[in-house]
């Protein structure tokens, strides 16, 4: 877990999870951007910058249990969850996990960028070769060029994805009861990984209120929307009761 902003009076937790290929740091700017009630905490898989030595994760479930043992140490009062891409996978199967153990459940869970977990996947034959990963990578956007091109950077990014992609393209979702915690839903007009109407379908995996922001752009829409992101989690998070 990492500290991206901290404040002396926090009236609510933001717990974000990265894409894959992501890190914690990747939320830097969308964290500065939020109001200073909010301290906004990432969490950091294994496998990548400060833990490069640990050997990455290759399932959905491995992450799962790892956030959800780091987050019962460092949440304190209302919290909330926001996941992009595959991190909104693990956002919503930690907050399952907390459900059915009767633990507190967050204020509103953020999914960006990610189609509901009982719809079909975007498509039908993922990438499993570097070529392809590297494709899919130019694709979709969000990844700095330099790692693209520079044979170190992009090797080391290739050892991480190689993971990830494993994880998210086996992960099979079960039925589960709706959470009681409202979701908003944000998504990209243009995303070919997250339709619209894909994303819309998470209205069925709540049972306490369902919120859908769409925006211009494709899967990484957030980096060209990012105030526009911090005011749609600000006016999802605050006032609180």
């Amino acid at each position: 877990m990492r500290t991206l902003t901290t404040s002396s009076a926090p009236r609510i937790q933001l717990v974000c999870f990265p894409h894959a290929g992501g890190t914690a740091n990747y939320f830097l700017s969308l964290a500065r951007a939020l109001p200073a009630e909010v301290e906004v905490l990432a969490i950091q898989y294994p496998g990548r910058q400060d833990r490069r030595a640990e050997r990455a994760r290759t399932s959905i479930a491995e992450l799962v249990d790892e956030a959800d043992a780091v987050l019962q140490a460092r949440l304190a009062g209302p919290f909330a969850f926001f996941g992009h891409s595959m991190g909104a996978v693990i956002a919503h199967e930690v907050t399952q996990r907390r459900a059915r153990a009767g633990a507190r459940l967050p204020q509103r869970l953020f999914v960006s960028g990610r189609r509901a977990p009982d719809q079909p996947p975007c498509r039908p034959d993922p990438p499993r070769t570097d070529v392809g990963i590297l494709e899919d990578l130019r694709e979709a956007g969000g990844t700095h060029p330099l790692f693209l091109t520079d044979a170190e950077l992009r090797a080391e990014l290739l050892r991480v994805m190689r993971a990830d992609y494993q994880a998210i393209d086996s992960y099979a979702w079960h039925a589960q009861p709706p959470v009681n915690c409202p979701i908003t839903a944000l998504t990209g007009d243009a995303d070919p990984q997250a339709a619209v109407a894909a994303v819309r379908a998470w209205s069925a995996h709540t049972s306490a209120g369902f919120d859908l922001r769409v925006f211009s752009g494709g899967h990484f829409y957030l980096d060209e929307h990012r105030s526009e992101v911090a005011g749609a989690i600000g006016e999802g998070l605050l006032p609180l009761p």
